[in-house]
């Protein structure tokens, strides 16, 4: 999972944007059942590249899976998390998909990074 997320960072090209910003941390654990996930997964990250105050998002699942996905302000949060489509998908998500999750919202002030 740690390779999954140093790649991720590495190709993470288009996120421009400087600090301050917004980022949700989405931390979950899958259930047995995986009929439409991989599908739903898709569509949710077509959906929320094309949404307002999008930034960029990063995603890896081993036994644990986190997704971060980088909003510039708080309304573009809330916009999104009350999105129809995206309200259908955490619903599937709480009825079939997830044993559990957990959600975060954070504000980054700083960043930096290293790459050979």
């Amino acid at each position: 999972m740690i390779e999954q997320i140093h790649a991720l960072c590495s190709e993470r090209q288009n996120m421009k944007t400087k600090p301050p910003y917004y980022a949700v941390i989405f931390t979950s654990q899958k259930t047995e059942t995986d009929e439409g996930y991989a599908e739903m997964a898709q569509k949710m990250e077509v959906l929320a590249k094309q949404q307002p105050g999008y930034i960029d998002m990063e995603s890896a699942r081993d036994e644990v899976g986190i997704t971060i996905s980088y909003w510039g302000s708080l309304e573009a949060i809330a916009n999104w998390k009350s999105n129809a489509d995206h309200l259908f998908a955490q619903q599937k998500g709480i009825s079939d998909w997830y044993a559990w999750y957990k959600v975060r919202i954070c504000l980054v002030e700083r960043e930096y990074e290293f790459e050979k």
